[in-house]
């Protein structure tokens, strides 16, 4: 069967569309595991929508299960295969086809590198905000396939708030052309939420229309040291309201975190002390930069007299800011700290974060086989990251992690994944976050779009 698929595929795409054999192993299955070798029936490259269409119609015909790869960032394993399947790589679907300026919107196939996108805005004087450390390498269709987050949620939303219109191709090869500018759109149901967050199981998404905004003119930021937990709250409340819809990014780091970031073989030195149990990354975006750095140094002055901070620096110049956020983005120099990693990005309500994180570390600080265990993110939405250091990465103890990290969710509402996705990693535990007719509501509508189960087979739900 394998074979017809492939002699099937090579009758409509050209040669250097399709691998096999060697090139296929060549490849991996995500950028921190580019040492093993991808097991795949073949990887194959659309160059437009009628590719992707084709190669799924053959797919579909063939009962040929399919698992998309883009940025290959994600951390759930959407993008791991078995060898039975067939890959399609998105890389060469990666134009930006337009950018109208007068409805602020840019037309992009999935391929389309987030960075890239971002600086083609910027030369329009535009801002597309999704801001988040692999910026260089996700592609968008990736980004909007797992509805991802960043760290200017708290001001522009989560990815699904900036798309107006999606491209998607389904199982058997229909193609799905939603493709409007428009924000207003009450024409029954919304179908481009189908593919939003749905990680690639009920379409794949070949081209979006990004909604963009005005490019903010200033930019602030500043680190700032707190005590408690109940001070960052206090803190976060207080900046909202002071900064009037201009705050952007409100990061909570640990001390040990802040620590591990900041000292070698980190390259970037830490621009406040390290005595204090937490910390705060923050930026304000604006349209007058001396007013508003003057107006965020007035607040920061305040806070201390007030006893909700203890210290704080600001960044004055463009190489500060980048430094500030050098030190939150780069989550590299945590994960080589550690002999084997394990990642989560559990959500919870922001008046739950201070107490129950600070029981999940004081658990895992004593489970054998921990060696240490970094916390930070983007409080100001819920949204904390755990990245655990261990000894081994045994299924046992990785099961263990898991239960002390997800045990509280349930009970307080919270969800195992905040930005991530499900994949193959938390598929085991979607119940926390789901009731039961939700994941029926699910199975049923990956059966009616998918009934053959061919897209990304055995991630997020069974059916």
């Amino acid at each position: 069967m394998n074979i017809s698929v492939v002699e099937a595929l090579e009758k409509v795409l050209a040669p250097n569309q399709i691998l096999v054999n060697e090139a296929v192993s060549e490849r991996s299955h995500h950028i921190w595991r580019m040492d093993t070798p991808l097991q795949a029936v073949a990887v194959v490259l659309p160059k437009n929508t009628e590719d992707v269409a084709e190669i799924l119609k053959i797919c579909h015909l063939h009962n040929q299960a399919v698992v998309v790869h883009g940025g290959m960032t994600n951390m759930v394993g959407s993008t791991e295969t078995q060898g039975e399947e067939l890959v399609i790589s998105m890389e060469k679907m990666n134009r930006i086809e337009e950018l109208d300026e007068s409805s602020r919107t840019m037309t992009v196939q999935a391929g389309a590198i987030l960075q890239d996108i971002q600086e083609v805005a910027g030369e329009k004087g535009l801002l597309f905000p999704l801001n988040f450390g692999a910026k260089g390498s996700a592609q968008i269709g990736g980004v909007i396939s797992t509805n991802a987050g960043g760290m200017r949620v708290v001001k522009y939303g989560m990815t699904r708030h900036l798309i107006l219109g999606v491209e998607a191709v389904l199982a058997d090869g229909t193609v799905i052309n939603s493709l409007k500018k428009i924000i207003k759109d009450n024409s029954g149901f919304d179908l481009k939420q189908l593919f939003i967050g749905s990680e690639g199981t009920l379409g794949i998404v070949t081209k979006a229309v990004l909604k963009l905004l005005e490019a903010p003119s200033s930019r602030n930021s500043a680190f700032v040291a707190l005590d408690t937990y109940e001070q960052a709250i206090a803190f976060l409340k207080y900046m909202d309201a002071g900064l009037a819809g201009h705050l952007s990014c409100f990061e909570l780091i640990w001390n040990n975190t802040f620590q591990a970031m900041t000292s070698p073989p980190a390259l970037v030195k830490p621009p406040l002390p390290y005595d204090y149990p937490y910390y705060v990354l923050l930026e304000s975006l604006g349209n007058q930069q001396d007013a508003d750095r003057q107006r965020l140094e007035e607040l920061l002055v305040g806070a201390q007299e007030n006893g909700m901070i203890v210290d704080a620096a600001m960044a004055f110049t463009e190489s500060d800011i980048n430094w500030f956020f050098k030190i939150r983005e780069d989550v590299d120099v945590l994960v080589n700290r550690c002999r084997n990693d394990q990642h989560f990005d559990i959500s919870l309500p922001i008046a739950s974060i201070g107490k129950t994180v600070n029981e999940i570390l004081e658990e895992l600080a004593v489970l054998t086989g921990v060696e240490q265990v970094f916390a930070f993110g983007h409080v100001a939405d819920g949204n904390i990251h755990l990245i655990v250091g261990k000894t081994e990465e045994t299924p046992e103890l990785i099961k263990a992690v898991n239960q002390v990290v997800y045990a509280p969710l349930q009970a307080l509402g919270g969800s195992v994944s905040a930005e991530h996705g499900i994949g193959v990693h938390k598929k085991p535990y979607l119940e926390l976050s789901r009731t039961p007719a939700e994941i029926q509501l699910m199975q049923l509508l990956k059966k009616s779009m998918d009934p053959k189960g061919i897209l990304n087979r055995g991630k997020v739900i069974d059916v």
